[in-house]
């Protein structure tokens, strides 16, 4: 019987909820994880990180199969690769090089053949998961060939002296609390947990169940959130003719709330995922300076900060943080023998672009991304240069107006510029932008023209010389 057939049990509950069968069987998956990691603490808990990667490697094959059918093989046939890389040139510069080129390559193609105008659940979805995972380790053999010295900070924190078997591969692939959604995890903090060292003193079980089931509860409420915004507005509603005819401030208005409203689908799959991963004591992060423990060492997402924060800079900060993070250590930060931060961000977006998919929404998005994060450095640069404006600005009558038109310029531009990662073809994303005139468009790239013009003219550079001259 087909995964999709629309006579199981699954596909029934699906249709009775309005959602998608895939889609709730994504859901189930997750949800899974925090029995299986129950099962993990009571049997497997102290025991030998052999039976703990075969396990692992156990629930995650089901658990792709479960989804996916056979095509779960796909992640099998790329582990089986980087095993071999590994065994014959793992350490070297080729190993990484193949790396990239192999597992980016295969995730390309698999989305050619199975992608189609929306954005559906295959695959892929985990296989691109799975494509960091196994060019991070590819990396982290590279780095552990290295001399201590020549390391940077956080590559001491994830380089491996050896490289890693078949079995440990393979377990740290399938962790039920990774492999569909992620978070990413290095293998290191793989090692280190089936290893024991986050558990403390030998035979005690970390404490982590109430911090676990606490990203679980939000999980669930921000899942709730999501599915009544849902009904409120659609996510196909700015497609419609009823928000073409809408007044342009309700516009941007729909536009802010379907942005926020979109955002918490991945916000809510990442917290469910995240917190078995914390029920099994995998994202202890050491101590807080009153002792108590973290649990926040695989977190990719940090709601407060998320809803509070009023800059760009701090929504990426706060929004998919393990991806970030590991773009920022295996692509940005090793672009930097291109003497040019600008080129290495430009690049660095443009995979990210690549490894999300080939649908021209995608490019947009992180295009769009490109240009706002340069436009609010540039602003704030030429802010810090003004010091009457800046102490216009921070004068304390002024904070709640200026934080709130902060925040819905934010809001409004966040919904802007992922807009065409959801709707993902450019006819889709080409008519929304229409029906607001490239409204942010216009700000951002008016902007940049105007502030290269004031740089050639080197009014820039006159602004507050003293300081300047001091950077």
């Amino acid at each position: 019987m087909s995964l999709e057939a629309s006579d199981s049990w699954i596909g029934h509950l699906a249709v009775t909820i309005g959602t998608t069968e895939a889609a709730l069987r994504l859901l189930f998956s997750i949800l899974v994880g925090y029995p299986l990691a129950i099962v993990h603490r009571k049997f497997l808990f102290h025991k030998s990180p052999s039976l703990q990667h075969i396990f692992f490697l156990l629930c995650g094959l089901t658990l792709g199969y479960f989804n996916y059918g056979l095509e779960v093989l796909h992640s099998v046939i790329c582990v089986l690769i980087l095993y071999l890389n590994l065994l014959f040139i793992g350490g070297t510069v080729l190993s990484v090089i193949f790396s990239i080129s192999f597992f980016m390559g295969y995730l390309l193609i698999g989305y050619y053949y199975t992608g189609t105008q929306d954005y559906d659940i295959k695959w892929t979805i985990p296989h691109c998961v799975l494509t960091l995972r196994l060019i991070g380790v590819s990396y982290d053999v590279y780095d552990g060939r290295k001399r201590v010295e020549k390391l940077s900070e956080d590559q001491k924190k994830t380089a491996l002296v050896k490289a890693p078997s078949l079995l440990e591969i393979g377990g740290h692939t399938y962790f039920f609390g990774g492999f569909l959604v992620g978070p990413q995890f290095s293998m290191r903090r793989y090692m280190d947990f089936v290893g024991g060292v986050f558990a403390g003193k030998k035979g005690q079980k970390p404490a982590c169940i109430l911090p676990a089931l606490s990203r679980l509860a939000l999980g669930l409420i921000i899942l709730g959130v999501f599915q009544i915004g849902t009904l409120f507005i659609p996510e196909q509603y700015i497609l419609t003719i009823s928000f073409e005819q809408e007044v342009f401030w309700k516009k941007m208005l729909i536009m802010t709330l379907w942005g926020k409203i979109v955002l918490y689908k991945y916000v809510a799959c990442w917290l469910l995922s995240e917190g078995s991963c914390t029920m099994t004591g995998m994202t202890y992060n050491g101590q807080d300076k009153n002792g108590s423990d973290l649990w926040d060492g695989c977190c990719n997402v940090k709601i407060w900060d998320n809803e509070t924060t009023c800059t760009f800079d701090g929504l990426i900060q706060s929004f998919n943080i393990n991806t970030n993070l590991w773009v920022a250590k295996y692509i940005f930060k090793r672009l930097r023998f291109l003497g040019n931060k600008l080129l290495s961000q430009a690049i660095t977006l443009l995979f990210l672009a690549m490894w999300h998919g080939l649908h021209s929404g995608y490019y947009m998005c992180f295009f769009n991304e490109f240009l706002v994060m340069k436009m609010e450095k540039d602003v704030t640069s030429l802010v810090d240069r003004l010091p009457a404006v800046k102490a216009f600005l921070n004068l304390s009558s002024l904070q709640l107006p200026i934080y709130i038109l902060k925040k819905f310029y934010l809001l409004f531009g966040m919904s802007y510029c992922v807009m065409p990662f959801v709707l993902l073809s450019a006819s889709r994303w080409l008519k929304v932008y229409s029906s607001l005139y490239f409204v942010c468009h216009i700000i951002y790239i008016g902007w940049h023209v105007i502030y290269f013009v004031m740089k050639k003219m080197k009014l820039v550079s006159r602004l507050n010389p003293d300081k300047s001259k001091n950077k």
